[in-house]
């Protein structure tokens, strides 16, 4: 059912390879500002949990059933808009305290994930797995509340990925991962310029 198999000369899974395509298709419709991405995005999540816990990555592995938990908080948050009024969930920017809080709790995040990966699993890369975890979940709750920064967080955690997961053979996951890195440059700009219109229209 799952067995491998070599496409463009790389090996993967069906599993692998659908989630890559629900993967794709849930940044797409996060540029684009379109809901449904949210249930793309708890798809992709659901299939990329079975994968990683293949791969041993057990971090990855949970962060999947959050990201599913998040998704449908997210999708709320995107179709319930600005409170008291008809508009939908704006583009903001995080203020300094705000991101200076964001940092904080993606290294302390980062410190007790790497410290319970290292004792109760048996992952051959617990700091990598714990740091990308951790920014992970930042990423995606900044994304459910449609902050700017969220793509600046795709951005470096997306980066790292592409080398982690060449180090664990899931050579197409790692091309994902590369395609993630350019989309969330897309991302960063679209909604900058979204960020700008918004402003333009308030002065």
């Amino acid at each position: 059912m799952n067995d491998p198999l070599v496409l463009f000369g790389f090996g993967t899974t069906p599993l692998e390879l659908l989630g890559f395509v629900l993967a794709v298709g849930t940044v797409l419709f996060n540029i684009t500002q379109l809901h449904w991405a949210w249930l793309l995005s708890i798809l992709s999540s659901a299939i990329y949990g079975v994968v990683f816990y293949d791969a041993r990555l057990y971090g990855d592995m949970a962060l999947q059933l959050v990201f599913i938990a998040v998704s449908v908080w997210g999708w709320k948050q995107w179709l319930s808009g600005v409170p008291s009024t008809a508009e939908s969930l704006p583009v903001t920017r995080l203020d300094r305290n705000s991101g200076w809080l964001a940092v904080g709790g993606w290294l302390l995040g980062f410190g007790l994930l790497w410290w319970f990966l290292s004792h109760y699993t048996d992952t051959d890369v617990p700091m990598a797995d714990g740091f990308l975890t951790a920014g992970s979940l930042l990423g995606q709750v900044l994304l459910s509340r449609k902050k700017l920064e969220n793509w600046v967080v795709w951005i470096i955690v997306d980066v790292l990925y592409v080398a982690l997961y060449v180090h664990k053979h899931l050579m197409l996951t790692a091309v994902l991962y590369a395609v993630f890195v350019a989309m969330a440059m897309i991302g960063l700009r679209a909604w900058s310029m979204d960020g700008k219109d918004r402003r333009m229209v308030l002065e």
